[in-house]
């Protein structure tokens, strides 16, 4: 692989498994030097990346991340805001409480709103620097009621990167998100679990319910590495024009031109 990110250094929240590790995977691919950051230390590294604790729902981690990252490496060139979850596992918008609407916008919203801002003055000061927010295609088209306050956290999140690249382009920054669609992941799994749960039906026939709710023009899941090749060429110097921009890749199943 040609070592187009070498010398970079490259932060991805949410980075040891799913979308998140084959982000890592891709970017180290490329060159560059990676930090990852979850709840609880991966079993297995072995790329060896630079693991940092974290509960990215707790306002203070940011700041506790970017510390370290800032005396370990001095310099932080790509951030990858991947960690998020819908965290209302079932019921309908009437069941929702205050407590789920602030667990999902504390974790998918405000997670990266701190990260970038603890991060931001470094790249400002370098007069350059990547970020990639992960969204959902759900931010657009909303598929099962227990899914609302995901979403809606998600269509915040799209707005907030708008404005932040405006904000920030002019100093060498750029930002972007990325909204996939249904993507073969252990969250996933969990996720079809939780609805056949709350439907009672087994976990089978809650996939094909999924799947067929959900209406993939291509006929299948994603693969978190698909996810991952658009998010490494996003990082790169390829894609230098390219900001406040929200890339869909979710099979065709949103209706949007």
């Amino acid at each position: 692989m040609n070592n187009f990110l070498k010398g970079q250094i490259a932060l991805v929240t949410g980075g040891t498994k799913g979308i998140g590790k084959a982000i890592a995977d891709k970017l180290n691919d490329a060159g560059a030097r990676i930090i990852v950051t979850a709840r609880t230390e991966p079993e297995e590294n072995p790329n060896g990346y630079y693991f940092i604790a974290a509960d990215l729902s707790q306002p203070e981690s940011a700041e506790t991340i970017a510390k370290e990252i800032l005396e370990k490496f001095g310099r932080i060139d790509i951030v990858v805001n991947n960690a998020g979850a819908n965290l209302s596992k079932g019921g309908s918008f009437s069941t929702l409480t205050d407590e789920h609407w602030n667990n999902d916008l504390q974790l998918n919203l405000m997670s990266a709103v701190r990260v970038n801002k603890a991060l931001l003055p470094t790249m400002i000061d370098q007069q350059s620097g990547v970020i990639v927010n992960i969204s959902t295609y759900a931010a657009l088209q909303p598929i099962w009621e227990m899914t609302v306050t995901y979403s809606a956290a998600k269509a915040a999140l799209n707005a907030y990167s708008k404005a932040l690249a405006n904000e920030v382009s002019s100093k060498g920054i750029r930002v972007n998100t990325v909204s996939p669609g249904v993507v073969k992941t252990p969250l996933m799994e969990e996720f079809i679990e939780g609805i056949a749960k709350s439907s009672n039906i087994t976990v089978d026939e809650a996939f094909k319910s999924m799947l067929n709710k959900v209406g993939v023009p291509l006929g299948r899941m994603a693969e978190p590495e698909e996810i991952a090749n658009l998010v490494r060429f996003l990082a790169s110097s390829e894609a230098q024009y390219i900001t406040g921009s929200n890339y869909l890749i979710d099979g065709g199943v949103s209706p949007v031109v």
